[in-house]
């Protein structure tokens, strides 16, 4: 039993290696190396790891958003190199694909830039997630020293996490480029909360979103062409059917029976039910356009089953 201890910490020591724990298959234990040092910023060997109970120490503000998404554990390590601003790594588990896509999409603003699954880059800060895990790296400060470190960490980081899972199924079914899309805009949400930070729709849960359904919002044009979709999977048909008749009564109460209304600023929102699915156009700038977009969504949903 010695000789398994001290074998162990000589892993977890040599070259460099941090262990971020979680479940594999089957409950198996499953861990990733993250690295210790890059083109001359060396870890400082503190050992921060954060659950989530102790998480809102780390991040107390933004602890709910990834609490959203499913979070399960999170291992930061700081890096340090002279006469340069430090590092910051943050590996979140997610416990899932779509928990790590969904944080990571939240937030997105820059084009990809080709790291793990997902990613951005821009003003000293790195995002990706790629399996079940997001990551974050950051430098205090600037240069292009820093940023070149940031990127290669990047991709170390990403080569050591296992590609499982993908993107909620939701997203490759929305409309692309071709009608309009500005991908920076997808956003994936588990509830109500966190759709009306990006796009509010109303105070109470209208829509009846919970951790059992899944909500793609997306944006399509710019300026005064622009218009949002809004596509949600809920478990059954009756829980869609329930959420629709919800949606129509306290949203375009209006309607007057019909799946339409021409709101505010003369722009129309378009709503139906599909199955086990809900989608709704908001603020298209005329009724064929807006027509047109939830026609080719439900064409996708048709797909599936």
């Amino acid at each position: 039993m010695k000789i398994v201890a001290l074998l162990a910490l000589a892993i977890w020591a040599g070259a460099g290696t941090a262990i971020v724990g979680a479940a594999g298959p089957a409950g198996m234990p499953r861990a990733i190396s993250l690295p210790s040092a890059v083109e001359g910023w060396a870890w400082d060997a503190q050992v921060l790891d954060y659950d989530p109970r102790t998480v809102f120490g780390y991040i107390d503000g933004a602890g709910e958003l990834f609490l959203a998404y499913g979070f399960q554990h999170l291992t930061v390590r700081r890096f340090e190199k002279p006469d340069q601003p430090p590092l910051t790594l943050e590996c979140y588990d997610m416990g899932s694909a779509e928990g790590a896509y969904g944080v990571f999409s939240f937030e997105r603003q820059e084009a990809n830039a080709g790291i793990g699954q997902g990613s951005e880059f821009g003003g000293g800060l790195l995002r990706f997630w790629k399996g079940r895990y997001f990551v974050s790296i950051s430098a205090d400060g600037e240069g292009t020293e820093a940023e070149s470190a940031i990127l290669q960490m990047g991709r170390d980081t990403a080569a050591a996490i296992p590609r499982t899972g993908a993107a909620p199924t939701l997203v490759g079914l929305i409309p692309g480029t071709d009608a309009g899309l500005v991908e920076t805009s997808v956003r994936f949400v588990t509830s109500h909360i966190l759709l009306n930070q990006r796009f509010f729709i109303a105070h109470e849960n209208i829509l009846n979103l919970t951790r059992q359904t899944g909500a793609v919002l997306a944006q399509y044009g710019r300026d005064a062409q622009k218009t949002h979709l809004l596509v949600i999977r809920y478990p059954s048909a009756t829980a869609a059917g329930a959420a629709y008749r919800s949606f129509m009564t306290a949203y375009l109460p209006d309607a007057g029976g019909k799946d339409r209304l021409r709101t505010g600023g003369q722009r129309w929102t378009i709503a139906r039910q599909r199955k086990a699915f809900v989608v709704v156009v908001f603020g298209a700038p005329t009724e064929e356009a807006g027509e047109a977009l939830l026609k080719t969504t439900e064409k996708a949903l048709r797909s599936v089953r």
